[in-house]
């Protein structure tokens, strides 16, 4: 068993809801342990089985086959989510406006390159390993960049957690 921190993309969003006791409850029935949720936006810590890929894979089909919508599944270990975090390349005056957003695998060169042809206006982003670390200058709610757009181009599925969420998923992971 080795400990996780798996993050769901875009759940509890318009119509795909996922309740985070059920989710504790698919990922026991996939052998996990030590099973806890953060939050109702999809971050949940275990031990799991196995592959952590595998165990990623399984999850995203039992949610599907459960609820009807599929939504990637995209863990690290505590460490890596860490290093992440102590990666972060932008000075951060606000945490809540601070992102890392973990990817599926690393983009190719040629679609970073495409990402960086999108203008950004005051907000930043910068690819490093297999996360994208993004700095809004007025909060992920009024961005000047589309991040959406840089996302599609970079042609890899992620999901996106606050500074302030991160650190408390690497606490909880500790504990």
């Amino acid at each position: 068993m080795a400990k996780r921190i798996i993050l769901l993309r875009a759940v509890n969003v318009g119509p795909a809801q996922l309740p985070m006791a059920r989710l504790r409850e698919i990922a026991e029935g996939l052998g996990a342990t030590d099973v806890s949720t953060y939050i109702a936006s999809g971050n949940l810590i275990a031990d799991v089985p196995g592959d952590a890929d595998e165990f990623d894979r399984e999850l995203e089909k039992a949610i599907e086959t459960g609820f009807g919508f599929f939504r990637e599944s995209i863990s690290r270990t505590p460490a890596q989510v860490e290093k992440a975090l102590q990666a972060h390349p932008f000075s951060v005056d606000e945490p809540k406006y601070s992102y890392v957003t973990f990817l599926l695998e690393k983009p190719s060169a040629e679609a970073i390159a495409k990402a960086e042809t999108y203008e950004t206006g005051s907000d930043q982003w910068a690819i490093i390993g297999t996360e994208m670390h993004i700095k809004y200058a007025n909060g992920a709610g009024r961005p000047d960049m589309k991040s959406d757009s840089i996302g599609r181009a970079l042609k890899v599925p992620g999901t996106a957690r606050n500074l302030n969420t991160v650190k408390k998923l690497i606490e909880l992971a500790g504990s």
